[in-house]
């Protein structure tokens, strides 16, 4: 098989796993030291898919071979289909080759279980190697680590790579043990535990020295992320934000990506016949993005007891929360906190920012907030203004409710 029928099959099989996302990798340019490639401050990839997806990295799998038989996944050792495995030296140079051709900014590598997970993790560590020590490559390199390596081979990939990921894949113990029983949710956050470490390791040693002495190298600068495949099995989304909220905070991650069950070929009994819709990814990540930047807590998105646990898909996070609690509107625009201001619905952390800046000169209007390109029909009724006050429009939330949120309609063929 050559090449170019490996690719083939490869950068397909890789396309199951969301978590490529490049941003927040160390500055970095080898046009001074006579090598290739290189990254900018604020991540090297400038194209993305709406929930944040980078469509820049060469996106591939060392192999699809896998001893293991997660029942969702398409390479399980059970699945019918063709395989392929590179070798390292292949995985180099088609990352170099594509890099010189401007098709790519960095590499994303990901490998099904070889053998065992230290000799899996050895070949994904030897690519990184290779790449920046031998040839000096600049870019942007994503690893996906393998729990059960040894401790020495993620201090290795951490050396190597900007951001290492290690996929939890269901929130829960009781779905791995269902869907995926070779994997093991405290092995999984046992890894992670150590990528944090030797992270949080390495910011202290490069505080600590001595300035005009060599820099350290940074490990791993662009943090690590996570994958969660939903819909499954019958996880809630309140147990999804419940777990990914642990995953911040105990465990420092990025990002907690979340991918849309999709049905494969032969599935399995135990997996369900159609994906779940692709807003509940959507609102996921919504309410992640409440999670980290807007100060919310799970127990506000997800309320115990309501809508079983699920996200509302009609509405996003934030307008379900404010409909839920009237009380806390209308916001003065003009002396609320910016932690109150940041829970208006429309109004997002930069134009909150302007706000906070521009109020300083004066009172604010409906035009002042209009210039802000916010989406006015959705903030007047939770603000107060010099000029409005929304009355009593939050009297009715389901009135509001159903005005903010018309029922869909099907489109005509002829406009």
């Amino acid at each position: 098989m050559n090449v170019t029928e490996k690719l083939a099959i490869l950068a397909d099989a890789a396309k199951y796993d969301a978590s490529c996302a490049s941003s927040g990798a160390a500055k970095r340019d080898s046009s001074k030291t006579g090598g290739i490639g290189s990254t900018g401050g604020m991540g090297i990839c400038h194209s993305y898919t709406p929930d944040g997806r980078c469509v820049s990295l060469l996106k591939i799998l060392l192999t699809n071979f896998c001893i293991f038989d997660c029942v969702y996944c398409v390479n399980r050792v059970s699945s019918n289909v063709r395989r392929a495995r590179f070798s390292t030296d292949e995985v180099v140079r088609l990352t170099l080759d594509f890099y010189r051709r401007n098709y790519i900014e960095g590499l994303f590598l990901s490998s099904g279980i070889i053998r065992n997970g230290d000799y899996t993790m050895e070949q994904l560590v030897e690519v990184a190697r290779s790449l920046r020590e031998d040839h000096r490559f600049g870019g942007y390199i994503h690893l996906k680590t393998i729990p059960d390596a040894a401790p020495e081979l993620l201090a290795a990939a951490g050396k190597y790579a900007d951001r290492l990921s290690i996929n939890v894949e269901l929130p829960t113990q009781a779905g791995l043990d269902a869907l995926a029983p070779e994997k093991d949710l405290g092995k999984i956050r046992g890894a992670m535990g150590e990528v944090r470490w030797r992270i949080e390791e390495g910011k202290t040693a490069r505080k600590a020295a001595r300035r005009g002495t060599a820099k350290l190298p940074r490990f791993a600068p662009a943090g690590q992320s996570t994958q969660m495949i939903i819909g499954a099995d019958a996880t809630d989304d309140r147990s999804v934000l419940q777990s990914s909220a642990n995953l911040y905070g105990n465990y420092q991650l990025r990002r907690v990506y979340y991918s849309a069950f999709s049905p494969i070929p032969d599935a399995s009994s135990r997996l369900p016949l159609v994906a779940p819709p692709l807003a509940r990814e959507h609102r996921l990540y919504q309410a992640d993005w409440l999670l980290r930047f807007y100060g919310f807590g799970v127990d506000e998105i997800a309320p115990a007891g309501t809508g079983g646990g699920m996200l509302d898909l009609d509405i996003d996070p934030k307008l379900a929360w404010a409909l839920r609690h009237p009380e806390q509107f209308p916001v003065d625009v003009n002396h609320a906190p910016r932690e109150m201001l940041l829970r208006v619905p429309g109004l997002g952390t930069r134009n909150v920012a302007r706000i906070v800046q521009s109020r300083r000169s004066g009172g604010l209007r409906v035009a002042d907030l209009a210039r802000l390109r916010a989406p006015m029909a959705k903030v007047l009724p939770f603000v107060q203004l010099l000029d409005h006050h929304p009355g009593r429009h939050l009297d009715d939330p389901v009135r509001l409710r159903a005005r903010l949120a018309p029922p869909p309609r099907q489109a005509g063929l002829f406009g």
